[in-house]
C-alpha cells in the first residue's frame, strides 16, 4: 500500500528530473511552471503527511481560492461567492469529521446556493447565477473526496500533474489533430503522450488500477476541457494571474478535479 512517506523520494526525484528536462527545453513558460511546482509540491506533500486534518485544511484553502476564481469567471457577486465557498468548505469539513452526513450537507449547500438569487428576486440573472453556483458546488465540492483517499489522492495529484506537463510539452512537437474546438492548441498526440506518462507514474508508485488509470487518462483531459469551456464563455485565457507561468489555481487543479470525481465514482 502506498504511503505518503514512501512517496517522498519519488516526488523529490521527479522534481529533479523534471527540472533538468524543463531546463533543456529553454522554454520560459515551462521553467516558470516547474518553479511553481517546486514550491507547491512540498506544501501539498506536507499537508497529506499530516493525514485527514492536513488534507482537510489544504482542500479548504484550495476550495476557497478556486471559488474566488470561478466566481470571477462566471461574474458571480460577493454573496454568491461567499455562499458557494461556505458550501465547498462545509463539504470538505464534513468529509473529515462526519462523512456519513455528506449527502445532507451537499443538499443544504445546493439549497443555500439556490436561495441567494431567489431571495434577491433576480429575474434577469437569477437562472445564470443558480446554474453557475450549482456547477461550482459539483465541480469544486469534489475536493472533499481527497480527505478519505489519503495517499491515493496525493498519487492522483502527482500523476495528473505529470500528465498535464507532458501533454503541454509534447503536443506542439508531435503535432496532429486538435483535441477539441474548446482548446485548439491541445493535440491528441500530446494528450495520449500525457496519459501514457500518467499511467507510467501510477505504475512506478504502485497505484495502477483500472480505476486510477481511467481517472488519469480520461478524467484529467476532460477536466482541462471543462475549464477551457468555462474560460471561453468568460472570454479569458486564464482563471487568474497570480501564479507565475500558470495563470490561476483553477488552471492547475482543473484536471485533478474531474480525475478525482471519476475515481470516486468508479470506486
Amino acid at each position: 500500500m502506498t504511503t505518503v512517506p514512501g512517496l517522498v523520494p519519488y516526488l523529490g526525484g521527479a522534481l529533479a528530473v523534471g527540472g533538468l528536462a524543463v531546463a533543456a527545453t529553454r522554454r520560459r513558460e515551462l521553467i516558470l511552471r516547474w518553479c511553481v511546482w517546486a514550491l507547491g509540491v512540498p506544501l501539498v506533500t506536507g499537508a497529506f503527511w499530516l493525514g485527514p486534518p492536513g488534507i482537510a485544511v489544504l482542500a479548504s484553502v484550495v476550495g476557497v481560492v478556486a471559488v474566488l476564481e470561478f466566481g470571477a469567471l462566471l461574474r458571480l457577486g460577493p454573496v454568491d461567492r461567499a455562499v458557494l465557498g461556505a458550501a465547498v468548505v462545509g463539504l470538505v469539513l464534513t468529509a473529515w469529521l462526519t462523512p456519513g452526513e455528506l449527502l445532507r450537507v451537499a443538499a443544504a449547500g445546493a439549497l443555500a446556493i439556490a436561495g441567494v438569487p431567489l431571495l434577491s428576486g433576480d429575474a434577469e440573472h437569477g437562472l445564470r447565477r443558480l446554474g453557475a453556483g450549482l456547477l461550482g458546488l459539483v465541480w469544486l465540492g469534489v475536493l472533499a473526496g481527497l480527505v478519505p483517499l489519503g495517499a491515493t489522492g496525493l498519487v492522483l495529484f502527482v500523476a495528473v500533474s505529470i500528465a498535464d506537463i507532458v501533454a503541454f510539452a509534447a503536443g506542439p512537437r508531435l503535432g496532429g489533430p486538435p483535441l477539441s474546438p474548446l482548446s485548439p492548441a491541445k493535440r491528441w498526440s500530446g494528450t495520449l503522450a500525457g496519459s501514457a506518462a500518467g499511467l507510467l507514474t501510477l505504475t512506478l508508485l504502485s497505484s495502477l488500477t483500472w480505476q486510477t488509470a481511467v481517472a488519469v487518462a480520461v478524467g484529467g483531459p476532460l477536466g482541462d476541457l471543462l475549464e477551457s469551456m468555462v474560460k471561453r464563455g468568460a472570454r479569458v485565457k486564464d482563471s487568474g494571474r497570480w501564479l507565475a507561468g500558470s495563470g490561476g489555481l483553477l488552471d492547475r487543479v482543473d484536471s485533478l478535479l474531474v480525475a478525482l470525481a471519476v475515481l470516486l465514482v468508479l470506486s
